[in-house]
């Protein structure tokens, strides 16, 4: 969800866009309205990238994965990121940003935080570009982020909803036009160069208060009910073994429980990012 936005947002700024895409992806037909080029190639595979980089000032790194087995989320997330980067410093590309995630600050950690935090590694470790690392925290909007619409799904599927833990893990999800635009804000910008950011909404709030304001805004009302996190991580282990899409996992119950509200100020400093509280956004989402 995020791609297409950030291109739109790009080119009404005035850029030339370059969009690398799949093969067979069709995503890319959303953006023939606009004056943007189309290439097809595949991270994770560094001989189709050949060529795509020329020309190119600043590159932007979004391809990931996040549910998928260990060795498809290397493949991509840190291949794919190692595959960029050389293509982009061998062409002379000026500048990197590479968009990492607020998973990798969670004490407990997945193989989707692991990757991401290898990624970064191999993005500050480079010598020829000037990088930027983008953390965004949970993204929701119009169509929302993957993990955003389990989390609908997931308050839609039972008359009871049963809540892991007690509920008051902090979280600052970022709507989708907050963080389109402050992406956007470090293309060009020498103040970004060499920083991390944490790009996260303007309102903190507990998951339990997410799912509350979620309900109200769709008109419903449902019990939350407390399930220990020793049941559901127990739960989830007998669950990953014996199915093979099981509807609850250990990795979606760290994402529940972790705290994922960190400080976002440098970037409104940097970038004159203000972006909206939840209540707001979510309003707008769900209207």
């Amino acid at each position: 969800m995020l791609g297409a936005p950030l291109v739109r947002e790009l080119v009404g700024r005035g850029h030339r866009v370059r969009v690398l895409t799949l093969p067979h992806d069709r995503t890319a037909d959303n953006l023939r309205d606009i004056s943007c080029e189309i290439v097809r190639g595949d991270v994770a595979d560094g001989r189709s990238l050949t060529g795509i980089f020329d020309g190119v000032k600043t590159v932007y790194h979004l391809a990931a994965v996040i549910i998928a087995d260990e060795a498809t989320i290397q493949r991509v997330n840190v291949g794919g990121t190692r595959n960029m980067l050389e293509g982009a410093a061998s062409a002379g590309v000026g500048h990197f940003i590479y968009i990492s995630s607020a998973a990798v600050l969670y004490p407990y950690s997945t193989p989707y935080a692991r990757s991401k935090a290898q990624g970064e590694r191999i993005v500050t470790g480079q010598p020829t570009m000037k990088t930027t690392i983008v953390r965004p925290t949970l993204i929701y909007g119009k169509g929302g982020g993957q993990e955003f619409r389990m989390f609908l799904e997931y308050l839609d599927r039972y008359p009871v909803v049963p809540f892991i833990g007690r509920g008051t893990a902090k979280k600052n999800p970022i709507y989708v036009d907050d963080l389109v635009w402050g992406l956007a804000a470090i293309a060009g910008n020498p103040t970004t160069y060499g920083k991390t950011y944490n790009l996260c909404g303007g309102q903190e709030i507990t998951i339990r208060q997410m799912a509350r304001l979620i309900l109200r805004s769709q008109g419903r009302t449902k019990p939350i009910v407390s399930v220990p996190l020793w049941v559901a991580n127990g739960l989830a282990a007998v669950l990953e073994k014996t199915m093979k899409a099981p509807p609850l996992t250990r990795y979606a119950i760290s994402r529940i429980v972790q705290d994922a509200a960190p400080d976002g100020s440098q970037a409104r400093q940097d970038l004159g990012l203000t972006p909206i509280g939840f209540e707001e956004g979510i309003k707008r989402v769900l209207s």
